[in-house]
């Protein structure tokens, strides 16, 4: 015969487990505008020279990635690509880092001792060390002639194994995700 209490912790702690394996972190986004800005006063954009993901002067498939998806959100709200000298100058920025998170869960209760008294007290937690990554991304928008952010949006998301090894479709993703918090539309032509 199991000791009371023993089942309801053990229910307890395969539905933390599973709640938790079962988890995906959604991306945290943010935004925010420089007050004065007028986003429908622009029409084109263009990218900076030299974007963050560039790596000592080269340009990397993960800048590629940001520009194309960058390129299609812009479009779509009206603006126009120039190879220089737009209205605005677009740049944008990927960064990894190492996490580590200690999780305790009670251990399971073993018996209740001398008549009850001592239920769960000698059970001890089981402690777990997780380690894992997380990719901040972010887009500045960026007035060009006063030299002042206009826009700039950010997103914060657990990297797997599966986005590290194949970034491009997390990219645009990530890229939607922060447009859209971009309030504004290309002036008319």
């Amino acid at each position: 015969m199991k000791p009371k209490g023993t089942c309801a912790c053990l229910t307890l702690l395969a539905f933390v487990a599973l709640s938790l394996a079962g988890c995906e972190t959604e991306p945290q986004v943010r935004s925010i505008t420089e007050p004065s800005a007028n986003l429908s006063a622009y029409r084109t954009y263009s990218f900076a020279a030299n974007p963050g993901t560039n790596r000592g002067g080269n340009v990397t498939p993960l800048t590629t990635f940001f520009e194309s998806a960058i390129t299609r959100e812009m479009n779509a709200r009206g603006y126009q690509k120039v190879d220089s000298g737009g209205d605005l100058l677009v740049n944008f920025n990927a960064h990894v880092t190492e996490k580590t998170d200690i999780q305790s869960t009670p251990g399971p209760a073993y018996g209740y001792g001398y008549y009850g008294y001592r239920g769960g007290m000698y059970g001890g937690p089981e402690v777990q060390t997780v380690r894992y990554k997380v990719g901040t991304a972010n887009i500045d928008v960026v007035d060009a002639k006063r030299k002042v952010v206009v826009w700039e949006g950010v997103v914060d998301r657990e990297l797997t194994d599966e986005v590290m090894k194949n970034p491009q479709p997390a990219v645009d993703g990530a890229v939607a995700k922060m447009f859209t918090q971009f309030p504004g539309r290309a002036a008319p032509p």
